[in-house]
This record gives structure tokens, sequence and C-alpha cells, in this order.
């Protein structure tokens, strides 16, 4: 079963859904896309029956979330939900895994006030309940923190009507303590026996120490064979924790040596806004159909032909001193124009969401130069206001 809501559904997950006639809860959101049959669309009452006797949901948004809470309470899935949904919650939970890990829960109206004196820095800010990385910085020094915490209060502001607030809370942030390592974001599942199976790993790659942006995800042969078993061995240990089964997730974390160190798992789905379809593009992985059907990837087999090519997904983020309202255009062209090999591009609407779009494509490994630029690239020679 499926439930689909803003802000954005891809054609593959669309098109899975179609094809494989998947059932699909009858929202204001899949009855206005115009793409779905009556007889796919599914009532409340329906879709609980079927969770009753499945117990397979997958939600392209987090927006769903609310659903879920009033529909499915008799289940143990709004539970788990909160528990990863809330980062405080989640440390919680998981802390005989990481029993030296410094962080703090602070209200935002105690953000002023608080002394850092005695904190170790650097340190992480972001929301308790978040999405992509609006309102997260980094605090380098006790100096940072007044201008971090200006910024926050003016980004809370612009986002606050974006997002409902079981995707993004404005209202409760987490401290954490700064995180060594190359973060990596990965796409898996864990199955009726409790068991997770990997569908997608990416790495995370930033411009800078600093730097905190989405901008650049990269996948490769490489990636997965080093990290494929690392990150299994580590879902088997939250999920022998948490007791989870049947629910899709994707995983943010940083590794260092041989520490994993959790940044956040969002629930119920795969890499927000459809990204998690690089695994299409890249290895004819259909996340969603993994999923439903319980299928598992063959990396051996997959992987033969992936020697020498890496895919990416880029997101086309504005800057954030630029006024979406004044903004009249976005040269979709001129950006693919920086790819050798460009699979797609997927536009959204500036004006609701602080990001352009995404483009996916394949780079030779000898030509990572072009995503280097991309990664540093304000984007500002492709606004038009």
């Amino acid at each position: 079963m499926f439930i689909i809501d803003q802000p954005y559904v891809s054609n593959l997950f669309r098109d899975t859904i179609i094809k494989n006639r998947y059932k699909l809860l009858r929202n204001q959101f899949a009855v206005s896309s115009g793409h779905y049959d009556n007889d796919l669309l599914s009532d409340s009452e329906q879709m609980v029956e079927s969770y009753r006797s499945n117990n397979l949901l997958y939600l392209n948004s987090e927006n769903s979330i609310e659903w879920i809470v009033d529909h499915l309470s008799f289940s143990e899935l709004p539970q788990h939900i909160n528990v990863f949904k809330n980062k405080v919650l989640f440390r919680d939970r998981v802390r005989e895994m990481f029993p030296n890990l410094y962080y703090k829960e602070l209200d935002v109206n105690e953000l002023k006030g608080f002394d850092i004196d005695n904190i170790k820095k650097p340190f992480i800010i972001k929301p308790a309940v978040g999405f992509l990385s609006l309102g997260v910085h980094t605090v380098n020094t006790n100096q940072d923190w007044v201008k971090v915490v200006e910024a926050i209060e003016k980004e809370m502001v612009e986002v606050k009507s974006m997002f409902p607030k079981e995707v993004l809370n404005t209202t409760k942030f987490i401290i954490e303590e700064y995180i060594d390592g190359t973060e990596y974001a990965f796409d898996a599942y864990y199955d009726n026996d409790g068991k997770p199976v990997i569908v997608n790993i990416l790495k995370h790659v930033f411009a800078s120490s600093e730097d905190v942006s989405d901008r650049l995800y990269l996948t490769s042969k490489s990636i997965i064979n080093e990290f494929k078993s690392r990150f299994q061995a580590f879902l088997e240990e939250v999920g022998s924790i948490l007791k989870i089964k049947n629910i899709p997730i994707h995983v943010e974390v940083r590794v260092n040596g041989d520490d994993i160190i959790p940044i956040e798992v969002n629930p119920m789905r795969f890499a927000g806004l459809c990204t998690t379809d690089i695994a299409y593009f890249a290895y004819g992985i259909n996340p969603y159909e993994y999923f439903m059907e319980r299928k598992k990837p063959d990396w051996e087999n997959i992987l033969k032909s992936k020697d020498g090519k890496v895919y990416s997904v880029t997101i086309l983020d504005k800057p954030k001193d630029i006024d979406a309202n004044v903004i009249s255009k976005f040269d979709f062209e001129g950006v693919l124009k920086c790819f050798e090999k460009p699979l797609e591009v997927r536009e959204m609407d500036i004006k609701r969401y602080p990001i352009f779009g995404f483009v996916f494509a394949e780079t030779r490994e000898d030509n990572l130069v072009e995503l280097e630029n991309i990664l540093k690239n304000d984007l500002r020679e492709f606004i038009k206001l």
C-alpha cells in the first residue's frame, strides 16, 4: 500500500504503483494528480484493513505521517515513527550503542539565553524533527552562536508553513557534538522477520568543513562494496534494540574508522523527494518494488558492469540570501551542460520549496572534476531575477 502527498512524486514512483496495481489511499493529492484509476484508490477504512493483513505501507512524503497516527494507532507503527523522527528520542533509545555522544534538547525560546561556554566545539544545532538541511548549523566558536540563533529564527519563520509539524518542528532543537568522519546515506527496509535489507548507499559530499547542505550525493560500485556489510551490521544492531519490522527507512550516518554514528533515521520512506530513484538509474533497482515484494539486491551481479562509473544526485538549492519571490526563472538547460551524461532533471516550485530541483547523472571516475565544480557552484549564474 502507498500514500502519496506533497511535495513531489516521480514518474518512477507513479508508474510503479500503476504497473503493479498497488493500493493507494484516496486523498486529495492522489485524486488531483489525475494519474490513478479509481480501482487503485482505497478509502481510509479499506487501507486500515489492508494494513491489518499485510503491514506493508510506504509514504513518498512524511506529510502523511499524520494519517498513520490517526488511523493505525492500534499498531506499533506510530510509536516506531516517533522514535525515528524525534532525534532526541532516537538517541535516548540507542544510547547503549553510543554512550559517549553528547546531545541536548532545547526549546526554540531557550536558544538566545543558552550558555554554550562549557560545550565542546564545534557542535551542530538542528531541529529535533527536521527535513533536508533546514535549520542545520555548525557552531565553531562562542561568537558564532548569536549569529546562528538569529539565522535559525529567520529560517524557521520562512519554512514554518512549508511542512507539517510531523516533518519539520520549528519549536524543538537538538545540539550535539560534531561528529567527525565521512557522511553516508542509505535506504533499507526491515522485513517481516526484522532483518534489514539495503537497497541503496550514497556518499554525501560537502564543499567544506562548514558546509551542511544537501547539494551532492554519490553512489558507485566501490561505495556499495565497501559499506554494504558494515551498514547491514549497524542496522541489525539498531533493529535488535528497537524491535522493528516491515518498515522502510532512510538512514544518515558518519563513518570514522570503525565507528558508525547515526545522524538521523527517517521512517516510512527512502531518500526524500523520490531521490532514492538513483538506485534505479544506477543499478536497475526499483526501491519501491523491492520493499513491497521483499526483494533483495544481488549486488554481485548488479555491480559487474559498473566499473569506472559514478552516479550522482545533485540538489539544486537556492542561495539563502535570495528571496524566492524575486526569482523569475532558473536555467535548467544551463545546469545540464555541467554534466557529461545527465540522466534526468526534475523541476520543483521554488516559490513553495527552497530548491529548484534535482539532476541525476552518470560520470566517469576520471572526470569527477565536473561533480566538484557543481558542488562548489552557488548556482547564481543560472538564476534570473
